[in-house]
């Protein structure tokens, strides 16, 4: 901070070396933002800085912003990302031609009631919003792949459990059902291996790839302990019954003569 005094005539002078014997004001001066000397803020806090209606433009869409007339333009954006959703590092703002900096004041740049504010988003942080919502996209449609997906091995899962199940019990397992069901399972890991996917859906992926291969491994294991198993013989007893020999009939001929 800089300390002037300023005499009757108008003058500046150092404080330090110059005496004046009539009324003499301290003024205070501080660096503004860009460079400019400006007389400093009184910090008297009893007469409060009147607010300001702005008139905001953002392309086709008009706002109406009350800000205090003190507030800097990095405050205005503030207020401005709870209407619009951009961030302020998102947001430039252009007054009488020119773009403002955060750091500059509505009043010392002389906005004054109903003064007309421009918005515009940066272009740079537009395409990065492009590319996020690409992103976002491509997430989700993986989720969906990957989810889809989920719902055939978890189908395939609870098939393998009941195979576990009947061999355990000593039960033999037609051999084809082992083969199909290690098929069906190596089409999924397929299907998984050809969705791209990033983050959240990454890690999804790779966990559904884990149930498809122990799967795989717990049926490779049932196919040997299923070789092991005798096929039941099932052997019908028939019973017989003796037939008697059919009676003998004879017939009495009656002769007349």
């Amino acid at each position: 901070m800089i300390k002037r005094r300023l005499n009757f005539n108008g003058r500046m002078s150092d404080s330090s070396t110059t005496t004046i014997s009539s009324k003499e004001e301290e003024i205070d001066w501080e660096m503004r933002p860009g460079g400019m000397l400006v007389q400093k803020r009184s910090d008297n806090s009893d007469i409060p800085a009147p607010n300001l209606r702005i008139r905001v433009a953002y392309g086709a869409v008009r706002y109406e912003m009350s800000v205090n007339s003190q507030a800097t333009f990095g405050e205005l954006k503030k207020l401005l990302t709870a209407e619009t959703d951009l961030h302020p590092r998102e947001q430039r703002l252009i007054f009488r031609g020119k773009e403002r900096e955060n750091g500059e004041y509505l009043d010392m740049c002389g906005v004054k009631d109903r003064s007309k504010v421009i918005l515009i988003e940066d272009p740079s942080s537009k395409e990065r919003r492009i590319i996020e919502m690409r992103r976002n996209a491509k997430i989700q449609s993986a989720h969906r792949a990957i989810s889809a997906v989920s719902m055939e091995i978890d189908k395939l899962v609870e098939q393998v459990s009941a195979i576990e199940k009947s061999i355990a019990n000593g039960n033999k397992a037609p051999e084809v059902q082992i083969t199909t069901l290690t098929e069906m399972l190596m089409r999924q890991a397929v299907k998984l291996d050809c969705i791209s996917a990033d983050g959240d859906a990454s890690a999804l992926k790779i966990l559904q790839g884990k149930r498809v291969q122990k799967c795989v491994e717990t049926l490779d294991v049932l196919k040997v302990s299923n070789a092991k198993i005798k096929p039941v013989v099932v052997t019908t007893k028939w019973e017989t019954f003796d037939t008697a020999p059919p009676p003998t009939t004879t017939s009495h001929w009656e002769f007349f003569d």
